[in-house]
């Protein structure tokens, strides 16, 4: 009776022990495949900039550097802008969809891509002509697509690095950041573009308020004086805000606001001379 017990015993711990190694087996090809899966979204995203880069337009208003961004147009109707910010690794090409959905998981070929584009929220003008303009992207590993906004969260980087471009079939602006933000992804300021369409004196004085990191307080004040003259028929400032997750928590939101500073023609600025 006893052999039979310790035959009995012997068994189970030999099924267990089967069990178990099966189990981390299973485990470790798992392991393996999401390892590979993971490389394959980011080989993707390189693979993908790499083609498009092809495409940037120069940062000046020459036939050239416009049909570069046709060119891209051509491809994909959806592409309205190039978004660029000095020392970063975002140098990307700004997509529009009536549904922010859309993009969230499709490259700029409009195929599957789990890394999605950059895209101006569906609320706002396509073309960036209101005062508010609302971006998105993903944040992403190894400073893709917009995980790069991380570094604005360092006061040392904000102030240091604080200029861009953003180019459009039509013009080309300047930026220059003034305020970088950790908010909720249900902030009623933030991510309600339509409401400050044509006046964003709430978004700049919210800039400064105890959601910022870090902000300029001369830009915002000189932004709000230039609203406010808006107001009687002068020309209204722009912004635009690239928002992305933030590892704070789920519901974080990392937001970097920028002025958008229209740069000039070569030829009209040789007639004002």
């Amino acid at each position: 009776m006893l052999n039979m017990a310790r035959r009995f015993l012997n068994l189970c711990n030999g099924l267990l022990n089967t069990f178990v190694l099966i189990v981390l087996v299973v485990l470790g090809c798992y392991a393996g495949f999401a390892l590979w899966d993971n490389g394959q979204i980011y080989a993707s995203v390189d693979n993908v900039q790499a083609e498009l880069m092809r495409y940037k337009p120069a940062a000046q208003q020459e036939n050239e550097s416009e049909s570069q961004l046709f060119e891209l147009q051509a491809i994909n109707e959806d592409v309205q802008a190039w978004l660029t910010l000095d020392n970063t690794k975002i140098d990307y090409p700004l997509m529009y969809n009536i549904s922010n959905l859309y993009y969230l998981s499709r490259n700029v070929y409009q195929e599957f891509a789990l890394a999605g584009s950059i895209f101006i929220d569906a609320r706002c003008d396509p073309q960036l002509r209101n005062a508010y303009n609302l971006v998105h992207g993903h944040h992403m590993e190894n400073r893709y697509m917009f995980g790069d906004l991380d570094l604005y969260k360092d006061r040392d980087f904000f102030f240091e690095n604080r200029t861009g471009t953003l180019i459009l079939p039509d013009r080309i602006y300047s930026l220059q950041t003034f305020a970088c933000l950790l908010v909720s992804s249900f902030d009623d300021i933030v991510f309600e573009p339509d409401k400050w369409a044509e006046d964003i004196e709430q978004p700049l004085k919210y800039a400064r308020s105890d959601v910022a990191l870090h902000y300029d307080e001369e830009q915002i004040e000189r932004l709000l004086q230039e609203n406010e003259e808006a107001r009687l028929g002068g020309k209204k400032p722009q912004i635009i805000v690239l928002a992305t997750c933030s590892s704070e928590s789920d519901d974080a939101r990392t937001i970097l606001l920028a002025e958008m500073i229209e740069v000039q023609p070569e030829e009209e600025k040789e007639e004002e001379i």
